[in-house]
């Protein structure tokens, strides 16, 4: 092969030039692996990203009894807690959340949040800044042990520490009861929140949506102890799985709807609600309405005297969360969920008609089979859908948005964004309320998973569907702001500056990206069902969630973790230069006469023109001996030596050389440049001449060795008209101008709209690899 790179002086060019990058790289630490970042495995948790042999998780059961008070808009009620330490570890004391003390009139929260005054300021912006002097948050009126005695606790804030008498040893249980209330506020107001109660002045009702409505067991687990961080209000909650029983008592005329199932719904509907209720649990095509708008109307009016107790039994969930109104419709479906029936339900007043009556039990019943496909069977009897005017999830039961105008007329957007709510809040059933992520620490871990799944069952909903999040080239506005405006998804939900598009769409994209370009659709989909079902009913972290990924699928992630989740660097990679080459494998003969026509069309120059004419004038005054001789000679002849050379060459050659040298190949050498600093891999548009075209994908890998600019040379029978890098947008790139070859300027936002039909950059049109840089 060394006499055929003689003839080969470009490749051998090439191989010269790949070990000049080598020795310029720019090696940082992109590829380098997790394992110093990530905690070290042990007997609790494996490096295969599983539970380990002696994974262990505490159990909190409760028994509850509550009382709404519809006049007063409080609650007050009474809880049983059976703690059971499955840990190895001794405890001497137990942390309760109480997360309606955010909302107390002296709270840490309102102060550690910043305000300022604008030119023009809402009454609700004011307000919040003024804050508020109401009777909120719990009062805790009672701890005491199983014999009735007082238990000292110490309260701080959204945190209740019970000091215990002796301590609680490995495989022990304590029970203990704790007696409160508190005065439950409207969560339409600038105090917000995910629960509270709505009033609806026009019939004098309220709509109730109570949650964290009762003390509850903060997580004692084995990689961080006990989470007991402050409780701000947007980071959510890490929960300890058990069972529940819950009397629940209400208006004899109120509707109930709550995590669990009712147990007792002969003493809580009427006849006809109950036959409905009972044929609702067989039908499994179309929801049935349990009590009609018409009777919702009619309760509207009057307000029973009298109450009634509903009943609710709850198993291996992690909270409970419930809804009560006069105001309720209530329809209900069965869905076929793996080997067993779940009761797919709605609760809307009337103000959500006719939205919620024809979509919403609907786009309960497509979520459970849509997340189910991917990642277990929903083990939950019920999954309800709450229409309340804003969005937030619990165990089998969801508050969510969507409601018309009063005419009953609504948009598409209005449509689109209702079912996407539901979806969303009913998809996190699976993240986190079984696979049991700390959302307060890792807020990705619960929503960026489950905007990832809401996109998947979005399109599968309808294939035309207005996902706003999961396509890569949606987050390209967020990963193009400002460094001081970006942090890591790893951050703390507390810290994030821009909480959706960091917490929601950021780990959606980077998901989708690893489904459809890095892994492909069936290694993600196998090992994304690992995690879920290794974690289901478990507390895992982040590291379980990285290892399981790369141990299911033999693919090594730890780049792609590292830029998408630890870093910020966008991904912007620049087509810089294309080289076009061809291996010069004319005769001797031929290369001189192709030299020769050539020169005979070079356009003429001035000192061309004049050393001809000094050159003939100096022949004719020559002596006649010599002028024949000068005459003679012909620049473009083929010598004796060059003629050997050429056939020596080729009598050496062997049948796969021959074909290779004489195979008419195009080689197209291009540089990229990685301009943002995520590395991704390269996928390449080719258009052709022809005007066919055909997309080579790259791995990532290809940065290894150098992580700011690789050189790769790619062999084409066909001549190239332009190339597009990334033409199915599918990395995020953040600028889309440096992405082709010619470099072409790109649509605006409007313009792109128009014409997204498909990969931008189709052939057509003229042929500018003419004008690449050509070499023979």
């Amino acid at each position: 092969m060394k006499r055929l790179l003689y003839f080969l002086a470009v490749p051998l060019a090439l191989c010269q030039q790949a070990m000049a990058q080598h020795s310029e790289q720019n090696h940082a630490e992109r590829f380098e692996q997790l394992g110093p970042m990530l905690r070290s495995p042990n007997v609790y948790r494996t490096a295969s990203g599983a539970p380990g042999h002696l994974y262990w998780q505490q159990q909190a059961n409760y028994d509850i009894t509550v009382e709404l008070d519809d006049k007063n808009q409080s609650i007050k009620g009474s809880e049983k807690v059976t703690y059971i330490n499955n840990s190895p570890d001794q405890l001497d004391y137990l942390w309760i959340q109480l997360d309606q003390n955010q909302r107390s009139k002296d709270a840490e929260s309102q102060k550690a949040s910043p305000s300022k005054i604008t030119d023009q300021m809402s009454l609700r912006q004011l307000e919040g800044i003024l804050w508020h002097d109401q009777d909120l948050g719990y009062k805790i009126l009672s701890v005491k042990d199983a014999s009735g005695n007082d238990i000292p606790v110490a309260i701080n804030e959204t945190m209740m520490r019970v000091d215990l008498a002796s301590p609680l040893k490995a495989g022990e249980e304590l029970e203990f009861t704790i007696d409160w209330s508190f005065n439950i506020h409207d969560r339409t107001s600038f105090i917000g929140g995910r629960p509270g109660y709505e009033y609806f002045e026009e019939d004098e009702n309220y709509l109730y949506t109570l949650a964290e409505w009762f003390p509850r067991m903060a997580v004692y687990s084995d990689f961080q102890g006990w989470q007991n961080k402050q409780f701000y209000g947007r980071g959510e909650f890490a929960l300890t799985f058990g069972n529940y029983k819950v009397s629940i008592t209400v208006p004899a005329d109120h509707m109930v709807g709550a995590t669990g199932v009712l147990t007792n719904p002969e003493e809580v509907l009427n006849d006809t609600e109950l036959d409905r209720w009972n044929k609702a649990k067989e039908t499994f095509d179309n929801p049935v309405i349990i009590r009609t708008q018409n009777e919702a109307e009619k309760l509207e009016k009057g307000k029973a005297s009298g109450s009634k107790t509903w009943v609710f039994e709850a198993e291996n969930v992690r909270d409970f969360a419930w809804t009560s109104s006069r105001k309720f419709i209530w329809d209900a479906m069965a869905v076929d969920v793996g080997d067993k029936n779940v009761m797919a339900m709605s609760y809307y007043a009337k103000e959500a008609n006719p939205l919620y009556e024809q979509y919403s039990t609907r786009a309960v019943a497509h979520t459970l089979k849509s997340y189910s496909s991917r990642t277990f069977d929903y083990p939950y009897p019920t999954a309800i859908s709450v229409e309340a005017a804003n969005g937030m999830e619990y165990p089998m039961i969801c508050f969510n948005y969507g409601r018309p105008d009063k005419d009953g007329t609504y948009s598409e957007a209005i449509k689109y964004g209702m079912i996407s709510v539901i979806i969303h809040e009913v998809g996190h059933n699976f993240f986190p309320m079984i696979v049991n992520s700390d959302e307060r620490q890792w807020t990705w871990m619960d929503e960026g998973l489950n905007t990832f799944m809401q996109f998947l069952a979005e399109q599968e909903w309808d294939r035309n569907y207005p996902s706003r999040r999961g396509p890569a080239h949606k987050i390209v506005d967020y990963m193009r702001s400002e460094k001081q405006y970006l942090e890591p998804i790893m951050t703390n939900s507390e810290n994030i500056i821009q909480f959706g598009a960091n917490a929601y769409a950021k780990p959606a994209t980077a998901l989708n990206i690893l489904r459809e370009t890095i892994m492909g659709r069936e290694l993600f989909d196998f090992a994304f069902k690992q995690y879920a079902q290794r974690w289901k009913f478990k507390h895992p972290t982040p590291d379980d969630f990285f290892r399981t990924m790369e141990d299911a699928s033999a693919v090594d992630l730890d780049w792609f973790w590292r830029g998408w989740f630890f870093g910020t660097e966008p991904v912007d990679i620049s087509l810089e230069t294309v080289n076009w080459y061809k291996l010069d494998n004319r005769s001797p003969e031929e290369k001189m006469k192709a030299e020769a026509e050539a020169y005979q069309k070079e356009e003429t120059y001035l000192s061309r023109t004049r050393n001809e004419k000094d050159i003939a004038e100096t022949v004719v005054e020559r002596d006649p001996a010599t002028r024949d001789f000068y005459n003679s000679y012909d620049r473009f002849s083929v010598s004796p030596s060059d003629k050997k050379q050429y056939n020596d060459f080729m009598s050496s050659l062997n049948s796969r050389e021959k074909e290779l040298f004489n195979s008419g190949l195009n080689y197209y050498e291009l540089t990229f440049r990685n301009v943002g600093g995520l590395v991704m891999p390269l996928i390449i548009q080719f258009n052709y001449t022809d005007g066919s075209s055909e997309i080579e994908r790259i791995p990532a890998y290809v940065w290894k060795m150098n992580e700011t600019e690789v050189t790769k040379v790619f062999p084409k029978e066909k001549d190239l008209e332009s190339i597009v890098l990334d033409p199915y947008r599918e990395t995020a790139d953040i600028d889309e101008e440096n992405n082709y070859f010619p470099r072409r300027d790109v649509p605006t936002r409007f313009e792109l709209f128009k014409r997204e039909s498909g990969p931008r950059g189709a052939a057509s049109g003229s042929n500018p690899m003419k004008d690449a840089k050509k070499k023979n």
